[in-house]
């Protein structure tokens, strides 16, 4: 008996199918030979010398397994810490001892170990191991278990909280490293299947499909690619793997969406293993990781962007600024410029501008096939290196009633209203100053804070530009705003 009430038949029903036999007319040897008879049937039972059924994924995992790490870390925080007089205090002490009290024995805060749980990826027979930056960040100490319980301390050979990607080392050799895949041919609806160690339980596999690839805007990482999936992740997964159906890896599990649940809702989001390669080769060459910088601000074409250019097509990316003395401006790129192809590939939104530059190395020299004014036209652009600091009595006016910017109120940009809003003290522009939530500019994007340089390509100085441009303008209207000193093309 396992457990009550599951395994252990109820001596009632046993006592009520006795006397059924015997008022039947069977005596108590003849109904236990009975009984007994139609308690054993026949069972057809497999051949054991046939092998398992391998049309699932053991073969597959069998090999992934080894590979797969636990990763537990240790960090010292600093805490408060309130004893029974603190603001928390036990309503039957603050009868006699009052509120006031609750200053007065106030702890200080106090260091403390935190422990955090992940997983790891061997990725070399020499102990290099992918994981996820958050998993180790600010640690003091960390341990990588292999599947065969030997234990491990690992050192940091370095981390890029951009793409929330960690390489650590452990001193052995021989050990079974994972199969690369390219995470480039990974397509919707391929069989995925996520490696880790989620609560700290041990080694599990979980399955579903690739549920979407390219995600971005997310608010994760500042670079963002991710494949998303619908194979179960959950907490202690992040570092995991997350690998095809050959076994090859093609992501590492980075994040869920959870509502507050903290386990998986079936969207889960892993770094594309081309990426993360890209970052580790980085860090074991250079030390660090370098990033290409052409120094623009890049803007999806919208369905309203595209009409207020007079584009047909939905392609591209927008300039929505161009950096003082980047090689964007020293190669002539200007603001509302749609870049459409990058080294003859095509450029299909700001993100994808954005990640393919950042991946290729400075100095080089890209091709870029823009759209100015209705016209094509190719730049030649030397690339830089990503500067360290980035991933970086008032006049009053309303727009009237019957325009686009209706619910927007605006007033003179001063000195001291630029430092404020953090564009530079010389911008010319009036700045937003309060927006109706309902308002059609709200929808659009616009935000308290921001300053409204031009309307539709007219420049903005003052609330007296400002009405006399919304006085003209048509249905929809384009704003270029500067919104913390960078600008924006905000179509209403």
């Amino acid at each position: 008996m396992r457990e009550k009430g599951i395994w252990k038949r109820p001596k009632a029903a046993t006592l009520a199918v006795a006397l059924a036999l015997s008022l039947a007319g069977f005596g108590g040897a003849e109904a236990s030979h009975i009984w007994s008879a139609h308690s054993a049937p026949a069972l057809k039972l497999a051949d054991p010398n046939e092998g398992p059924s391998r049309t699932g994924f053991a073969p597959v995992v069998k090999t992934v397994l080894p590979t797969v790490v636990n990763i537990s870390s240790t960090k010292v925080v600093k805490r408060s810490q309130d004893d029974m007089f603190g603001p928390e205090m036990n309503p039957f002490f603050r009868q006699f001892f009052g509120d006031e009290s609750s200053r007065q024995f106030r702890m200080p805060p106090q260091q403390q170990r935190e422990q955090g749980l992940g997983s790891g990826v061997i990725v070399t027979p020499d102990g290099y191991i992918l994981t996820n930056n958050h998993v180790v960040d600010g640690a003091t100490d960390i341990r990588v278990t292999l599947k065969d319980k030997r234990e491990f301390k690992a050192r940091v050979i370095g981390t890029d909280p951009r793409t929330d990607i960690a390489v650590l080392k452990i001193d052995a050799t021989g050990l079974p490293a994972i199969v690369i895949g390219d995470s480039s041919k990974v397509q919707v609806g391929d069989y995925a299947l996520a490696v880790g160690d989620p609560f700290g339980v041990g080694q599990t596999v979980t399955m579903g499909i690739v549920s979407a690839t390219g995600r971005a805007n997310l608010g994760i990482e500042d670079y963002e690619d991710f494949i998303q999936t619908d194979a179960p992740i959950n907490p202690g997964n992040s570092g995991g793997a997350l690998i095809n159906d050959r076994g090859e890896l093609i992501g590492i599990n980075t994040a869920i969406i959870s509502h507050g649940s903290e386990g998986n809702q079936g969207i889960g989001f892993a770094v594309p293993v081309n990426l993360a390669r890209n970052v580790m080769d980085e860090i074991l060459k250079n030390g660090k990781v370098t990033r290409a910088y052409i120094g623009i601000v890049p803007q999806d074409v919208s369905p309203a962007l595209a009409k207020a250019f007079g584009e047909k097509d939905l392609r591209g990316a927008l300039v929505g600024d161009v950096s003082p003395n980047s090689p964007a401006q020293k190669s002539g790129l200007q603001r509302g410029d749609i870049i459409l192809e990058v080294n003859g590939t095509p450029v299909t939104d700001a993100n994808q501008l954005r990640m393919s530059i950042s991946m290729m190395q400075p100095g080089a020299d890209v091709k870029l096939k823009l759209m100015r004014n209705g016209s094509e036209r190719e730049v030649s652009v030397k690339l830089g290196e990503l500067p360290t600091k980035e991933a970086s009595a008032k006049g009053k006016s309303q727009g009237s009633e019957s325009s686009a910017l209706s619910g927007v109120s605006v007033e003179n940009l001063d000195s001291e209203t630029a430092r404020q809003v953090g564009v530079p003290a010389n911008t010319q522009g009036v700045v937003v100053t309060d927006i109706s939530p309902s308002s059609t500019a709200a929808g659009s994007g616009l935000q308290r804070g921001d300053v409204i340089q031009e309307v539709n390509h007219q420049p903005v100085k003052n609330t007296s530009d400002f009405e006399r441009a919304v006085r003209n303008s048509k249905e929809e209207t384009l704003l270029l705003v500067n919104r913390q000193g960078n600008t924006m093309y905000v179509a209403v």
